[in-house]
């Protein structure tokens, strides 16, 4: 198991002491990687110490594939955030994950108390949650979270806390978030190979959700739609509860191949159209509109069609939006349930337009999320971009983590929760996997649901196998 340091990092600049440590955010997306190292002040705003990125060529997806070029990639990420900040030290990172392995999936647990007459205690709940480990799921797949999402006792629905009610059976249902094992380990291989400790890992969705959301939008609903190189992350919330997170397999990648072949143009060219003249609704594009691209090796200028650039992107984004509506309805949040609407992060969604085609395809309310709720003043203008989403959040998540630690520590009582922390671990000695379970504190429970324990149950899984 990890256990939290005082610190994850420091900075000596010979200014009032700070005892908040220094979090650092670890996105390894598909095109880019970002280091980001953040400190909360007194005003509970994050002052951002240090921030590198650097281009990704080993990911792919969401996954990596080749752990050499993504650890080169780390490495430059990290030494460009060394040079924001000479003064840091890095240690250990908070990891998002995501990719096409990533599925969830809804399931129903009761239990029949065999003592009625007596309060539902947390020991039950425990237990309904722990049997939900046991559920089938694909060879080479991983139970990453349990959530549990409305409680039921007897004939009573919708229970949010069952702890202090009375009766015969205590149901509940949930949300099972699943990975690849070999995805995971991938992850963990290329930090740990740059020197770097993983800390935990983080549902990317997860992460962007806390990076632009308020205690509001969980309470009016909102989906979040993170919007990246390789995948389009998903995060529906109803009435405080997490109710469905999915990963649509396509994001700006799958734009710029589709503009590089429909054109006929070098990627590099697609990908600058795309960001500079890029629009998602090819009816707010000028039809008298050009782009002249160099000829090839002497050949004759190429013009483009700024209104037939439009039309490529809007069938793309029309192909993923359609994909948030199905799994909207999926949950049965689509005709206006949600009244946070839809919110749209990540660098896909800075795209020209996408606000009015989402809109317009889904039927609910959008906007765009950007982090900078978060950041304390004087931050760089450039993390207050959508695509810091995840980053961002990763270092509120290791917050949530390390403040519910102080303030076990300093013996603050914290209400608890109907919601339970399961971690799996691998005993050596009997050969056997062990599963405990574990209360988990505060209501900021669904930030803090990827398990510790998870990256050393891949460590000791390799270790055994080789």
């Amino acid at each position: 198991m990890t256990t939290e340091s005082p610190t994850n990092g420091t900075a000596t600049n010979g200014q009032a002491v700070n005892n908040n440590p220094i979090i650092v955010g670890l996105d390894i997306g598909t095109t880019k990687i970002a280091a980001i190292a953040g400190r909360k002040n007194e005003f509970g705003k994050l002052e951002i110490l240090g921030f590198g990125r650097a281009n990704s060529s080993g990911v792919q997806h969401g996954m990596v594939l080749n752990i050499d070029q993504t650890i080169k990639a780390i490495e430059q990420a990290l030494q460009n955030c060394y040079a924001s900040n000479p003064n840091l030290e890095i240690n250990e990172v908070y990891v998002g994950i995501a990719g096409h392995h990533i599925k969830s999936l809804q399931t129903r647990g009761d239990i029949v108390r065999q003592q009625n007459e007596e309060e539902i205690s947390q020991r039950e709940i425990d237990q309904l949650i722990g049997d939900q480990y046991k559920t089938y799921i694909p060879a080479g797949d991983q139970i990453i979270d349990v959530i549990p999402q409305e409680f039921t006792v007897d004939n009573f629905q919708n229970i949010p806390n069952p702890i202090g009610y009375s009766g015969v059976k205590v149901g509940a249902n949930f949300h099972i978030i699943t990975g690849d094992k070999n995805a995971i380990r991938n992850i963990n291989r290329s930090v740990e190979k740059s020197n770097l400790k993983v800390r935990d890992l983080v549902l990317q969705p997860l992460a962007s959700a806390a990076a632009v959301m308020c205690e509001h939008d969980l309470e009016a609903g909102v989906a979040i739609v993170d919007i990246g190189g390789g995948t389009t992350d998903l995060a529906v919330f109803y009435e405080g509860i997490l109710k469905h997170t999915a990963v649509i397999p396509f994001g700006g990648e799958n734009i710029t191949n589709d503009i590089k072949m429909g054109l006929g143009v070098l990627r590099t060219q697609a990908e600058q159209m795309k960001v500079q003249f890029g629009s998602a609704l090819a009816d707010e594009a000028k039809t008298n509109a050009f782009i002249t691209i160099p000829g090839i090796r002497g050949m004759q200028p190429k013009e483009i069609s700024v209104k037939n650039l439009a039309h490529i992107i809007q069938a793309r984004m029309s192909e993923i939006m359609d994909f948030v509506t199905y799994h909207l309805k999926q949950v049965g949040l689509d005709n206006r349930m949600l009244n946070g609407g839809i919110v749209l992060t990540g660098g896909g969604s800075q795209l020209k337009h996408l606000i009015q085609l989402t809109e317009y395809v889904t039927g609910l309310n959008a906007r765009i999320g950007f982090p900078n709720e978060h950041l304390a003043s004087g931050h760089i203008d450039e993390l207050a971009k959508p695509m810091y989403s995840t980053c961002i959040g990763l270092i509120l998540k290791g917050y949530n983590v390390y403040e519910n630690t102080e303030n076990k520590l300093k013996g603050i009582e914290i209400k608890e929760e109907p919601v339970a922390e399961v971690i799996q671990e691998y005993n050596e000695q009997t050969d056997t996997h062990v599963v405990r379970v574990k209360k988990r504190k505060s209501l900021k429970g669904f930030m803090d649901s990827i398990k510790d324990g998870l990256i050393d149950l891949f460590n000791e899984e390799e270790d055994r196998k080789l």
